[in-house]
């Protein structure tokens, strides 16, 4: 007992080391695999490969030495049977070998199966994620419904694979159930038959040995299924890790170290910071493919200590030639040489569930001087002042709880910060208003802290561009003009001026602009400085993971039973009960036989005690074919009704259960605990029930013939109970506490997967691998001490089974109460799940139902509106009153963080109002059912959303238009062109990668213009396009839109200037309302203060 102990106890130690070695391994693939090279595996892959295939690889420790040691234990037990029975045995070792082939086939099926069914479980994650990421966008569409339909699909076809398993797996287990019975058949029957007398010594020696076949027997396959699964995930993991990795050596050729020689000499390559030749890039890694080159043959050299603007239209390969800087692309062609350390903000920032202060420092040091400084230049002072918690308020996954310009500036914040030798900005300014851009512009990007460092900006800002000592025109992935700003205007690309918003002050000297900038911002920020409140505690946004303690509740149980189905459960218990009973009759029978040949009163013939013993096998055979099957069939039901129950609960909370909750938290429960709930929950129930109905019939049978027996199990039940339950608290515990460490793992590893690239441009890979390394240590902790726990366990059992060799109940009352405590840790998973059973859900159905036509003119009016985002919270908005009259089109203006969305996410009850009403067309639309009420309206969502599927299902999921009307519409749009090269068929990766940011907003506008509601909310739509595509656009919406009522949410003011109307926004309260040209003429009115802003 002791060394079988130590053995379990150092393969576990050697297996925890493996899980937390792969883990990291692969986190550390992520932190190092670039881009380009990253985009063959999506995201759902990558974390099943965490999840799933690290714990099957892992597995191969215990299938490895089982696989050596049963065989040995076969053996032996094979040839004590043969002195014995001599020769008699062979028959049923026939029997047995037969079989074998029989299980290896299925076997192989069930490899298949398991594969298949692995693919759909990547796609299924990867769906989930993406629901729980763009959750807020989707219920602003009213589209979770079409969304869960694909993802149960999906799921369906999964368990479909899962459930050929289950199926292929419940013949395994007939086969080696039936196994010990047909061996005793077939071996008594030849002894009897070679003339044979059967003895009762002989007979019960036989059948203990039988017994001590059944375990290594049985456990076979499971041992073969667990190499075949083990190999399957080391070949996916392979495939992964296989990738090259990303080298910090900022030179980079395409397999010719001669260019880069040959071209250094040209120039003096000291004074450059950049320095491209030649370069042609992709985002793809198989080169066969031409058609993916994103930059065709690049030259350029930046000069050190220059602010070089990067311009173009939508899609011209702006961010592209950023990436391709930092090594993210491909390169195929040519050469790419940059000298010094590099700060990096990507277009759409990348913000870390963490403090604000964490965002910033990012890994560095804390240094209090050159951190406020970093803060006023970026104006976040503001904004942290009026925080609860200033700088050490907590911010959610993704940033959620801030609004896109604070987003931007915190991770402009965190590159200056930083103080490298290059900066590269990809399109700050275009998230904020213009007076916050011409701040930012004046004190960080030209400010000290930046003036000697070489800054590549892309960017649609006028400022910017006039500011800038060297202008780069990309068009169509090439350079097309490269020179200072002053020749730009005068150059052919003066269309890119013509439009603009003032074309005063092209020329104006810089040194004028700045000393101007800072003195009339320093007033306005002077005058919000008087709202200052600080608390020095970090406000918890997220609450911490909630786990239950004490014992399962037998409700968990019910639930179980509950979702396979009452009758289901009761066939189960049925079949296995009267199987149990099958066996011990033939036990009963066979102990007659050997009373009566033993006292020569020979009633029947040899034959008929054989015919006997047969009806007993086959009957046998047949219970256990049903059990067998009633349990795969019973659990496969439960696995999709607790999905499907998940999956609807989560879609329809509230948005602020996705604000409170990580997503990795939410996508534990659907990965990690439901492959407990589809796989191991149900194999240990069924071992259970075995154990627990053997359990029953020989307590029968002992009743039967010595009621004295029954005496001696009480003090052994009372030993043991005692200590399963002194274990069984601790270990479930542990399990509870082992699932929420996972989570941070799950959590931060999903972080990293979106925001690799900056990690890798800020070089800080080793502080995010100290931090990862954490949180895979204290997840060590919880296992190893649910590991020791178990083993404790065990070696006091197994003391016991030294007794059981008296008494084989003992090791029975054993084994039933090991798997007892086995499946009430799985239980735990299924808790789990049933707690985000009753998250609190929104308020569907409304008591009054919309008419198909509604809304009719779009009258909006907003009363006394007042809407806090958490009752702990500050209001977002303040008592609101205005009116929006039918078929107007009106903008909202205001500081970032004003609250300007705060208007959309009212009305279209995202986040439920506390004060006043929100009526439409007259009609409260608290009353309506509250996904009508979002398919009404069209929206253009700030972060522009695309999803994995084909175009055309990314423009009208509903199917509801034809070809013709997508083509007009995207023509209005300007997109045509682009969708033009690929197709409307053609397929949209993760999160539209294929697709510049830009262009990305321009679809989602085409798809609102497709729904033809005569209300259209656009939030910032156009903030990542340039100046000319934007005015377009303006033109193209207000043509189009003849008739609708327009919601413009902006911050270039040229958007709002032709609009019929404009409320102006301050932390809450409306300001100011009016219609722009009139109050432009006024001179003291808050808007023209803005327009003066944008135009210095």
């Amino acid at each position: 007992s002791f060394f079988d102990t130590q053995y379990s106890f150092h393969l576990s130690k050697l297996k925890l080391k493996l899980r937390s070695s792969i883990m990291t391994i692969i986190y550390q693939k992520c932190l190092y695999v670039r881009l380009a090279e990253r985009s063959e595996f999506s995201d759902g892959e990558i974390q099943t490969f965490m999840s799933v295939d690290t714990d099957r690889t892992v597995n191969l420790a215990n299938s490895f030495h089982d696989a050596w040691s049963l065989p040995f234990q076969i053996g032996v037990a094979l040839y004590l049977l043969y002195t014995q029975v001599k020769f008699a045995f062979v028959s049923g070792l026939a029997i047995t070998i037969l079989l074998i082939p029989v299980n290896k086939w299925i076997a192989n099926l069930i490899a298949n199966a398991t594969e298949k069914m692995m693919k759909q479980k990547d796609e299924r994650i990867r769906r989930t994620g993406e629901i729980l990421t763009h959750i807020r966008t989707l219920k602003m569409y009213g589209w979770e419904q079409i969304f869960s339909s694909w993802l149960m699909k999906t799921r369906s076809s999964e368990v479909k694979h899962l459930s050929t398993r289950k199926y292929l797996d419940a013949w395994c287990v007939f086969f080696w159930a039936t196994t010990p019975t047909l061996f005793s058949l077939f071996t008594f029957g030849l002894f009897a038959l070679m003339g044979h007398q059967l003895d009762a010594a002989m007979v019960f020696t036989c059948l203990a040995l039988f017994n001590s076949l059944i375990s290594p027997l049985n456990s076979f396959p499971w041992v073969i299924n667990g190499l075949i699964d083990a190999f399957i995930s080391i070949r996916r993991l392979t495939r992964f890790l296989g990738c090259s990795e990303y080298k910090h050596e900022l030179e980079q050729a395409a397999n010719s170290p001669s260019y880069i020689s040959n071209g250094l000499s040209n120039f003096n390559s000291k004074d450059m910071a950049v320095i491209m030749q030649d370069a042609t890039c992709s985002w793809y890694c198989n080169n066969e493919e031409e058609q993916n080159v994103v930059l065709n043959q690049v030259s350029l050299c930046l000069p050190k200590g220059s602010l070089v603007a990067v311009i173009g239209e939508v899609g011209s390969g702006k961010s592209s030639l950023l990436n391709s800087i930092l090594g993210e692309m491909m390169l195929t062609h040519g050469s790419i040489h940059a000298s010094g350390s590099i700060a990096y903000v990507p277009q759409v920032p990348w913000i870390l569930s963490g403090t604000i202060r964490d965002n910033i420092l990012f890994g560095k040091n804390y240094d209090p001087q050159s951190y406020s400084e970093t803060l006023k230049a970026c104006t976040l002072d503001v904004d942290i002042s009026l925080m609860v918690g200033g700088d050490m308020a907590y911010i959610g996954e993704k940033g959620v709880n801030l609004s896109g310009g604070q987003r931007a500036r915190l991770a402009l914040a965190r590159a200056v910060y930083h103080g490298s030798d290059i900066y590269m900005l990809d399109d700050v300014l275009s998230a904020v208003d213009a007076q916050v851009a011409r701040w930012i512009l004046s004190n960080a990007i030209m400010g000290p802290h930046m003036l000697q460092k070489t800054r590549i900006l892309c960017t649609h800002n006028v400022q910017a561009i006039s500011a800038a000592d060297m202008v780069v025109v990309m068009d169509k992935g090439q350079v097309k003009w490269i020179g200072s700003s002053a020749d730009l205007a005068v150059s052919l690309y003066s269309g890119f001026w013509s439009t603009n918003e003032f074309d005063t002050s092209l020329h104006m000297q810089k040194q004028e602009m700045r000393t101007n900038a800072s003195s009339a911002n320093k007033q306005i920020l002077l005058q919000e400085k008087d709202v200052v409140s600080v608390s020095d505690d970090a406000q918890e946004i997220i609450e911490v993971e909630q786990r239950k303690e004490g014992r399962v509740e037998l409700t968990v149980y019910k639930n179980y039973a509950k979702f396979s189905g009452w009758f289901i459960t009761l066939v189960i218990c049925l079949s296995a009960i009267l199987m149990q009973a099958s066996r011990n009759g033939n036990d009963l029978w066979l102990s007659y036989w050997v009373d009566t040949t033993g006292s020569s009163q020979t009633k029947y013939s040899t034959s008929f005690y054989l015919v006997v013993l047969c009806i007993f096998c086959m009957f046998n055979s047949f219970l256990t074919l049903v059990r067998a099957f009633s349990f795969a069939f019973g659990s496969l039901r439960a696995a999709v009704k607790v999905h499907n129950t998940l999956l609807t609960k989560i879609v329809n909370a509230p948005v602020l259960f996705f604000d409170q909750t990580p997503g990795g938290r939410i996508l534990n429960r659907f990965s990690s605990d439901l492959y407990m709930i589809d796989d191991s929950l149900p194999f240990i129930l069924n071992i259970l029930l075995a154990n627990f109905v053997g359990l029953l019939g020989i307590a029968v049978v002992l009743s039967y013939v010595q009621v004295f027996f029954l005496l001696l199990l009480v003090p052994f039940w009372f030993i043991y109970s005692k200590l399963q339950f002194f274990y069984r608290s601790t270990s479930r515990e542990l399990r509870r506490l082992d699932s929420v460490s996972r989570s941070p793992i799950y959590a931060s590893f999903t972080e990293t997967l979106n925001g690799s690239s900056t990690i890798r441009a800020f070089k800080s890979e080793d502080y995010f691998m100290a931090k990862f390394k954490e949180h895979v240590v204290l997840y060590q902790r919880t296992s190893y001490s649910e590991l020791t726990a178990s083993l404790w366990l065990s070696l006091r059992l197994q003391v016991g089974l030294a007794l059981s060799y008296a008494a084989p109940i003992v090791s029975l009352l054993g084994n039933f109460l090991s798997s007892f405590t086995e499946t009430e840790k799985e239980m735990v998973s299924l808790e789990r799940v049933l707690e985000y059973m009753d998250v609190p859900q929104e308020e569907l159905c409304g008591y009054q139902s919309l008419s198909p036509d509604w809304p009719f003119q779009g009258l909006i009016e907003f009363q006394n509106v007042t809407m806090r985002y958490k009752p702990s919270l500050p209001a977002a908005l303040h008592d609101i009153n205005f009116t929006i009259e039918g078929g107007t089109q009106v903008g909202i203006v205001g500081r970032t963080g004003a609250g300007k969305s705060s208007i959309l996410n009212a009305l279209f009850r995202l986040t439920p109002i506390c004060g006043g009403q929100i009526l439409v067309d007259g009609l409260n639309i608290i009353n309506t059912p509250v996904r009508d009420l979002r398919g009404r309206f069209a929206v253009v969502p700030q972060s522009p959303f695309l999803f994995e599927g084909s175009l055309r299902d990314n423009l009208d999921p509903f199917h509801m238009n034809d070809d013709l009307k997508i083509w007009s519409v995207l023509e209005k749009c300007h997109v045509k062109e682009e969708v033009e090269a690929v197709g409307l068929e053609t397929f949209v990766k993760e999160s539209g990668i294929s697709f510049s940011v830009g262009q990305r907003q321009l679809i989602c506008l085409a798809r609102a213009l497709l729904k033809s509601s005569k209300v259209l909310c656009l939030d910032e739509c156009t903030a990542n396009v340039d100046a000319q595509t934007a005015s377009i656009l303006q033109n193209a919406i207000s043509s189009e839109c003849k008739g609708m009522t327009v919601i413009t949410i902006a911050h270039r003011i040229s958007t709002v200037l032709n609009m019929d109307e404009i409320l102006i926004l301050d932390h809450g309260h409306l300001v100011e309302q009016g219609n722009p040209q009139t109050l432009l003429q006024d001179e003291c009115s808050v808007f023209s203060s803005f327009v003066r802003a944008s135009t210095m």
